[in-house]
Parts: C-alpha cells; structure tokens; sequence
C-alpha cells in the first residue's frame, strides 16, 4: 500500500508543476461552462421549465457538471499504449507491483491534483459568474458523492479495458479521443440525459 501511496505523491507532485497545463484548461473550462449558461438562459426566455427543470436547477447543472469534467481524465490508456508501443509491457509486469495498480494511482494522483487545480477553481468561477450552485436537499449530498466516486470508477475501467486495444492496434490515440467525446454525450456533461430521447434515457439511466 506504501508504494501506491507514493505513486500517487509523486503524481500530484509532476501534476503541479505544469502550472500552464493548469490556467489553460480553467479557462477553457470557463469558456465552455459560459457559453453553455448563455445558451440556456437564452433557452429558457419567457419559460418557465424546459423538460420538468426551471433555469436555476439547469444553471446549477452546468456548474457542477462542468467541475465534474475533471473525472473523465484517465491517462491509462495512453499508459498502456506507451508501454506496448515501446515494448516494456512485459518487464512492467514482472515488477513487485501490480500494473494497473501504478496506472490507478497515477490518475488517483492526477484527479487529486485536479480537484485543486481545476474543480475548485471552476466551482467558484460558476458561482461568482452564473450562480451559486446549491444543493435541493442537503440530504442527498452522502449519496451525491458516493456517485461521484463510482463514476470515477467506471469511467477508469472502461478507459483500462479500452486501452487494451492498443495490443492488437498501430495507435489508438484516435479512438481514444472518440471514446472521451462518446462519454461526455452519454453521460450527460453535454446534453443532460433527461433530453434524450425516453428509450435511450431509461438505458443511461439504468
């Protein structure tokens, strides 16, 4: 376990010095979660609900969504890719730890890093911005996160299992551009799923 905990140290370590990286994609976001506020906005002139929601619970979820966003950066695809294409997959997994183990606390580390580089930042943008972002029932907040930390999860697996194909293809950096646009649509992040038609909503939903 010390190892892994190391690993993910040192991952928030490399992850900080890119400071860069860090104004580049908050003001990316920023552009993204504004424009998307003004759409809606715009949507929602002289309505008073769109699909059952009101403006303000829309405006909130674009905030959060946007902060959320940051869950859907796994780098283990590209992990493994690098090691197949450079042909140290086998010594990688000879080594006294499990493989996937480093590549999960590597993007441990990273989405820690995120959450402070990223995540807050764009919460507060939003809320200074847009709206402050609160929460129908304060109740749900323990189930709310609990969510969050099972799509992580998910999304982490899927991404591992996807990278597999990188034993059997050239390079697969195409595909895993459009495996993230595909995950973003489906998940919600883009369109809220309650817009989806109602036979492809109940299976997102499920």
């Amino acid at each position: 376990m010390n190892k892994y905990l190391f690993i993910i140290k040192t991952q928030i370590i490399k992850s900080m010095t890119y400071e860069f990286n860090v104004y580049g994609n908050i003001l990316m976001q920023t552009i993204i979660m504004i424009t998307s506020a003004y759409f809606w906005k715009a949507l929602y002139t002289g309505r008073g609900t769109v699909g059952g929601v009101d403006a303000d619970s829309m405006l909130t979820y674009i905030i959060i969504s946007s902060a959320l966003s940051v869950l859907l950066i796994t780098n283990v695809e590209r992990r493994i890719e690098k090691s197949v294409d450079k042909g140290t997959v086998a010594t990688d997994m000879m080594k006294p730890v499990s493989l996937f183990g480093v590549f999960f606390a590597e993007d441990i580390g990273s989405i820690i890093a995120l959450i402070f580089q990223n995540m807050i930042p764009i919460l507060l943008i939003g809320s200074v911005m847009i709206k402050l972002p609160v929460m129908a029932d304060i109740r749900d907040l323990p189930l709310f996160l609990v969510s969050v930390v099972l799509s992580f999860l998910i999304n982490w697996l899927i991404a591992a299992l996807f990278g597999m194909i990188a034993f059997t293809a050239v390079n697969i950096s195409a595909l895993i551009q459009v495996k993230k646009h595909l995950l973003r649509l489906l998940s919600g992040s883009i369109i809220p799923v309650w817009f989806f038609p109602d036979s492809v909503a109940r299976v997102l939903s499920a």
